[in-house]
């Protein structure tokens, strides 16, 4: 008898699959085409667990359809730009670029050994000149369009590092690695015109019928349409309008003031007219501006002095104030504020003791507003005071339509249509990431390269002692003649959002060595991605940034007619989880090691054998910080790739967290050991000995085929894997010919090969099957086997499953009945006694009551 060792079955087979090239991707007019594709990982040096499962699961896909006669497109890449890269350069010294392609290599050969069915030939990572000296092109063409454009915004400066961060990056008012207090600048800043296509990636997502919805909803609320009303409130001193954008005009009769944004042009006329009103901008300017901190922040204004008219209520005047609520980039600028019927404007009004007045009650209840607004939702009814278009009970929405309709017709405002979705600033004053191909020229202005003078390189010799961008302190590469009229002048020396090498990647795989950024022939056959793998905390930027490159990628001619949404279907997989394992240092604080440390006592966990007894934190994602992560490589040696696969698709649906255990990992060696040893079994039955039992294994082997082929095409793996599980204990048992057995092991390998292609092959060999098993026709169910002659029931009695009888599928109730009062099994349990009820549930169960 032999023995199932993964480490010379998984490198056999993977020299075999190699050196025939069976993955690699050409275009072929014969067969349907398909392209699987993972979000990419970025080169963090490691691969976890996490890893495994996102491309163990779209490595099932690939190979089945492959298997189901498919021309299968299945890349990988690096997203390999950033400031990680910069972090560890700063930290531990070196260059970004030796140690971003150092850990390429090393998850590279890590990856290798699960037996993934990639087209290395097709590899490429963000930050070879090859790639982004394409995505300079594509640079230039987006800025020819008008989809790129220039202009002054409101960033937060580190100070410290000199860099703009993301709004994600600012912690309590200070930079997440520098600690120093940011402030708010105005810098000029390259900018993507994705608004301009709100309206149409919004309402595209409706197509979207094979993407979760959640991903739907959350982009559409990200998108966030909205529609409202313009209102120019006209200035008491006569020095023009006030510009206000307000959702709910209906509540214009309960305004009490005029808030603005610190940067609103108000704001920074009046700025250093007063000390206290100075002091207060600026404080306003170190405000955290994410969503979430300013939902939080206490809301505080200062009062500028100014009036406004009230566009309705004549000799009503309300005053102007800056609130540090108010965004710049939403809207005008500029709210009205109605504290009856917004929380927000309520809690400012009662701090500074503005006016609250009801613009509507709801029916029946005429209760002033106290701590809380009234805010109803659009579709309720409400009761309107003395509204000036002559509405009274009737919906917000309603209420709302009939304010815009009316300051239309009054010449009072215009209704407008806005979208939360800002223009994306794709700037950042960092070295590692991919250089803006543009030079400023004294004369000229801003000047774009010539594309002939692509790729615009980055410099190696570079230094990051001081903070701040290198290229800033970097002459002979910032330091250049104007494309246009050769006099000195300088690059561009930010680079781009890391955000926009993986907005198009996609697109290159389709061609990744094209002289130009893709290949129309290629993107014309390949595109769209059929199936789309990876986090749920992609759901909205990367995919909504990857429509809209998509669309812009259209519109240059880089991408065909009928690509603008890139991927057809979209699938968001749960997390690898694990325990964590934590003692205390002296002052309490937490300590965490890794589970490789831990040693398992009939008390519990212990650091090493002799050390200190180990706190266990319930299982959480895995984190490098946390410790709490399983290296795929110390699995892979200790039981093989295919056990780490079949364990991290089995145990859970693919779209939930998975916990990984060791006792799980070591029950599915076990399990593919049996399927092996099975397999070695039936290889050794004398060939023409006869069995019993023929018909019914193949119609189970017939019913498998059915069922893991649905599970796979639903992503239903862990099912598909429950009906393996099932249909090997079936064949373990079965006494059926060698023919039929042979048969059914065979198939069996053939179902299991998307999960553990290694030791498919093997057992495909093993037995004499034809060629490689990847390349196998997927078998087929034979329909008619499908339907059973015979049915098998449960037989419970008082609720206690008893016993069990096969009989035929027609037998009528009453037979069934006399059938299972026969069983031995029942006849004991029944003792005697005579069943009050008994409950026949055809094809089903049978319950007898006692």
């Amino acid at each position: 008898m032999t023995r199932y060792t993964p480490d010379e079955i998984e490198a056999r087979w993977q020299e075999a699959w190699a050196r025939d090239e069976i993955f690699k991707a050409v275009r072929s007019a014969d067969k349907p085409k398909y392209y699987v594709l993972e979000m990419f990982p970025y080169p963090s040096g490691r691969i976890h667990m996490g890893h495994v499962r996102n491309y163990t699961m779209g490595d099932v896909i690939a190979r089945y359809k492959l298997a189901t006669g498919h021309n299968v497109l299945h890349p990988m890449g690096w997203d390999a730009f950033g400031m990680p890269a910069e972090n560890a350069a700063m930290a531990i010294g070196g260059h970004p670029k030796d140690w971003t392609y150092g850990n390429i290599k090393d998850m590279r050969d890590q990856m290798k050994p699960l037996g993934l069915s990639i087209d290395w030939s097709r590899e490429f990572a963000t930050c070879d000149v090859a790639y982004y000296g394409q995505q300079q092109a594509l640079f230039l063409d987006f800025l020819e369009a008008g989809l790129v454009y220039r202009k002054n915004a409101q960033v937060n400066w580190d100070p410290v590092d000199m860099t703009v961060l993301a709004n994600e990056q600012v912690i309590d008012g200070k930079g997440w690695r520098s600690g120093a207090e940011v402030e708010r600048r105005e810098l000029t800043q390259w900018f993507f015109k994705i608004s301009d296509m709100a309206g149409e990636l919004k309402d595209a997502l409706e197509g979207l019928e094979n993407w979760p919805a959640k991903v739907r909803l959350m982009q559409e609320n990200w998108i966030g349409e909205s529609r409202g009303i313009e209102i120019p409130f006209e200035r008491t001193d006569g020095d023009g309008t006030i510009l206000c954008y307000s959702t709910r005009p209906d509540t214009m009769r309960g305004a009490s003031f005029i808030a603005v944004s610190p940067d609103h042009p108000v704001s920074k006329a009046l700025e250093g007219t007063t000390p206290e009103l100075t002091a207060f901008i600026d404080d306003c300017r170190k405000m955290d501006t994410t969503e979430a901190a300013m939902e939080k922040a206490e809301k505080k204004g200062i009062d500028t002095g100014l009036r406004v008219k009230h566009p309705v209520y004549e000799g009503v005047e309300l005053p102007v104030w800056i609130g540090n609520f108010v965004l710049i980039d939403y809207g005008t600028g500029a709210v009205f504020g109605c504290p009856a019927h917004d929380q927000r404007d309520l809690d400012f009004a009662r701090k500074y003791d503005l006016p609250v007045q009801n613009a509507f009650y709801m029916p029946d209840d005429e209760t002033e507003v106290g701590t809380e607004a009234l805010v109803p939702a659009k579709t309720e009814t409400v009761v309107y005071i003395d509204h000036f278009a002559g509405i009274a009970e009737v919906t917000s929405q309603q209420g709302i339509d009939a304010t815009i309709d009316y300051f239309e017709a009054n010449g009072l405002g215009k209704g407008q249509t806005k979208y939360r979705l800002r223009d994306w600033g794709l700037s950042r004053q960092r070295y590692w990431g991919c250089p803006i191909p543009v030079v400023h020229c004294d004369d000229c202005g801003v000047v774009p390269e010539k594309k002939e003078n692509l790729p615009i390189e980055l410099p190696y010799d570079v230094s990051f002692d001081v903070p701040g961008n290198p290229l800033d302190r970097h002459p002979t590469w910032r330091d250049v003649a104007c494309p246009t009229c050769g006099k000195p002048a300088k690059r561009e020396t930010d680079t781009m959002d890391t955000f926009v090498d993986s907005s198009w990647y996609f697109a290159r795989f389709t061609a990744p060595g094209a002289e130009t950024p893709t290949s129309i022939e290629d993107a014309a056959y390949w595109m769209n991605v059929d199936q789309y793998i990876g986090g749920i905390e992609h759901a909205i930027l990367h995919l909504l940034y990857s429509r809209y490159f998509a669309r812009a990628m259209q519109i240059t001619g880089h991408l065909p007619q009928g690509t603008e949404e890139p991927f057809d279907a979209l699938f968001t997989q749960g997390m690898v989880t694990h325990e964590i394992y934590m003692t205390r240092d002296e002052r309490g604080r937490p300590v965490y090691h890794l589970p490789d440390d831990i040693h398992w006592t009939e008390s519990g966990a212990r650091l090493g054998a002799d050390g200190p007894m180990v706190e266990v934190v319930p299982s959480a994602k895995m984190s490098k910080s946390k410790k709490n992560v399983v290296d795929p490589v110390n699995i892979i040696s200790a039981y093989g790739a295919d056990t780490a696969r079949w364990f991290v698709l089995s145990d859970s649906p693919p779209e939930r967290d998975v916990e990984w255990t060791a006792a799980g990992a070591e029950a599915a060696f076990k399990h593919l050991t049996r399927v092996w040893n099975l397999c070695d079994r039936i290889g050794g039955m004398d060939k023409a000995a006869k069995g019993e039992g023929d018909t019914e294994l193949l119609r189970a082997m017939h019913g498998c085929i059915h069922d893991v082929t649905l599970g796979i095409e639903s992503f239903g793996f862990n099912a598909a894997i429950a009906k393996l599980y099932a249909f090997t204990a079936t064949l373990q048992k079965s006494k059926a010919s060698h023919a039929a057995q042979r048969e059914a092991v065979m198939t069996l390998a053939q179902l299991m090969s998307p999960m553990t292609p290694h030791l498919a092959e093997d057992i495909w060999a093993h037995q004499g099957g034809e060629g490689l098993i990847a390349t196998a026709p997927w078998p087929k169910a034979d329909e008619a086997m499908l339907v059973s002659d015979t049915v098998t029931l449960p037989i419970q009695v008082n609720g206690k499953r008893r016993a069990e009888i096969t009989v035929p599928a027609d037998m009528p109730k009453e037979e069934v009945e006399k059938a299972a009062l026969a069983d031995q099994a029942v006849i004991r349990t029944l003792d005697g006694a005579s069943p009050k009820k008994i409950i026949v549930v055809p094809g089903r169960i049978v319950n007898v009551v006692v």
